[in-house]
């Protein structure tokens, strides 16, 4: 059983910056590969990034990349999102999830995904 809490979300102007942690209890975290997901009002909830065991390798959503970095520190437990040159569109609740799969090309969907953190708002003023 792994639990996941979010933090860092809140409002920023458009062009700002934010940090998004996600800590994970247990001492297993190292053999999750973890993602961050969101969910905008009315919509699907969507890949954002993820990042293997290691943190070796990275992978994103083409909408973010160049602007968001995912990376992890195995020794805190916990998975961050740095956030730069936020947009409007960027407005949403934020997930951090974890799945033992070893297959990156899993890594873009909800469903191979064991647990969920239960979000943090993010919300961008233009």
């Amino acid at each position: 059983q792994v639990q996941l809490v979010e933090s860092g979300g809140g409002l920023v102007q458009a062009g700002g910056s934010l940090r998004l942690s996600c800590a994970a209890s247990g001492r297993a975290f190292s053999t999750y590969a973890m993602g961050w997901f969101r969910q905008a009002p009315g919509k699907e909830r969507e890949f954002v990034a993820a990042i293997s065991r290691s943190g070796g390798n990275t992978y994103y959503t083409d909408s973010v990349k160049g602007r968001f970095t995912i990376s992890r520190d195995n020794a805190k437990n916990t998975v961050y999102l740095q956030m730069n040159s936020l947009k409007s569109e960027d407005t949403a609740v934020y997930y951090c999830a974890a799945t033992r799969d070893r297959y990156s090309g899993n890594y873009y969907y909800t469903y191979k995904y064991d647990y969920w953190g239960q979000g943090t708002q993010v919300t961008v003023s233009s």
